[in-house]
């Protein structure tokens, strides 16, 4: 008798996990990876692609680190949930910066700050409950919550908005299995910062609707002009119960690599997401949480330097691409993206090809000018790209530079 053959469903036909087999690629990523590889291949790229600041980690947290390493109790395991001197560092910098008092057991320090989304997410969502995001959104947030059972809900605002949502637009898409609400300020990819005014309107609207709302403040030192970092659980205190804040040393103390992040929330929501923590991965490396320490504990005077640094960048590439036809860039008040629309440009022909979509001509651009930037598409957003300005002044210029003078030769 002859065994049947399973069928393309049946578990035994299945090698990778419909759960998993579902993810996407990073976007940021995967842009950032090609450029490397392409200089890497001597080819003279130039990368808008990931989020990373250019500037080294400063001095004094790397020699906390090395003398971190030399000391053998950093050697060892450490509490899954963080170690109890970071958690106190993030207690005080958190009255510091947004005047909010914590406790120790409202913290979980986590794997940067990709591991704080979705811990924050898997420890909230069932399956089925929907999440509003808005969009242009970062590309972690919807495929976190699809991993963690939930169901993203874009919510679209465009350039003439600025990029920022209104009350009314979160309400149309509130329906009975909306749980949550991710609310970024300053925002990737946009650079969008909501007033204090509509901050306190978003979470007041929330709070009356009895959702919880998952703020990612991982920018919140890069703000620029008049623009000013509100806290959301600080102008709303009382949505603090169903508040999960995200954060990390990452942008603010160009420690991208470090991977350090961490959340805050309610303890029992803490409780839930560090025991998920405790069979995933268990603690954060010790060095790299003494490096934290450090970085939490010291002034912001690095910080202040690398943030006039990027203002200067982004007078920079919001003017040279608005000096493009058929390209819109409003300016950003935070992070370090610039968000053009490139709408005016698609379905123009650039040196022979017309493309239809910020995919191809985003194609078009790295292949024909090996300038790497990432697609609208990749940000829930078509029609517009991705520039990060936080890479050197000559690059920058040099970067943009080759974009105008390929785009001016487009011709209908």
């Amino acid at each position: 008798m002859t065994a049947a053959t399973p069928s393309a469903q049946s578990p035994t036909a299945r090698r990778v996990s419909a759960r998993i087999g579902s993810i996407s690629e990073s976007a940021t990523l995967a842009v950032d990876a090609k450029a490397k590889a392409l200089k890497a291949a001597g080819r003279p790229v130039i990368g808008f692609g990931a989020g990373e600041p250019d500037f080294p980690t400063p001095d004094y947290i790397v020699e906390a680190a090395v003398e971190a390493c030399r000391d053998p109790k950093n050697h060892r395991y450490s509490p899954a949930g963080g170690q109890p001197e970071l958690k106190a560092a993030i207690v005080d910098k958190t009255l510091r910066d947004s005047g909010r008092q914590i406790e120790a057991a409202n913290v979980l320090v986590t794997n940067g700050g990709k591991q704080a989304i979705y811990e924050a997410f898997a420890a909230t969502l069932d399956p089925g409950d929907e999440v509003i995001v808005p969009a242009p959104y970062w590309t972690t947030y919807p495929e976190s919550i699809q991993l963690a059972g939930g169901v993203p809900v874009p919510v679209v605002a465009d350039e003439s908005s600025g990029y920022r949502v209104s009350v009314e637009q979160l309400e149309a898409a509130r329906t009975e299995r909306t749980k949550m609400v991710v609310f970024v300020s300053p925002s990737n990819p946009t650079g969008a910062v909501y007033s204090r005014e509509q901050t306190e309107e978003i979470g007041r609207w929330a709070a009356e609707h009895g959702l919880w709302v998952l703020t990612d403040e991982i920018y919140e030192h890069l703000v620029y002009g008049d623009a000013a970092f509100t806290s959301l659980p600080v102008v709303v205190p009382e949505l603090a119960d169903k508040c999960i804040v995200v954060n990390g040393v990452a942008k603010t103390y160009a420690m991208t690599g470090w991977r350090v992040g961490w959340v805050v929330g309610p303890k029992d929501v803490v409780k839930a997401a560090t025991n998920l923590q405790s069979h995933a991965t268990s603690n954060v490396s010790n060095v790299a949480q003494v490096a934290a320490i450090a970085a939490l504990s010291g002034d912001l005077d690095a910080v202040a330097m690398m943030r006039e640094a990027f203002d200067r960048r982004r007078r920079t590439i919001v003017r040279m691409l608005n000096e493009i036809d058929g390209v819109l860039c409003p300016e950003p008040e935070g992070a370090f993206y610039a968000y053009p629309s490139v709408k005016g440009v698609l379905g123009k022909e650039v040196r022979g090809r017309r493309p239809a979509t910020s995919v191809e001509l985003a194609e078009v651009i790295l292949e024909e000018v090996e300038v790497a930037v990432v697609p609208g598409e990749a940000f829930g957003t078509p029609g517009y790209l991705r520039l990060s300005y936080a890479l050197g002044d000559e690059d920058l210029v040099e970067g943009v530079s080759r974009i105008q003078k390929l785009l001016a030769e487009a011709r209908d």
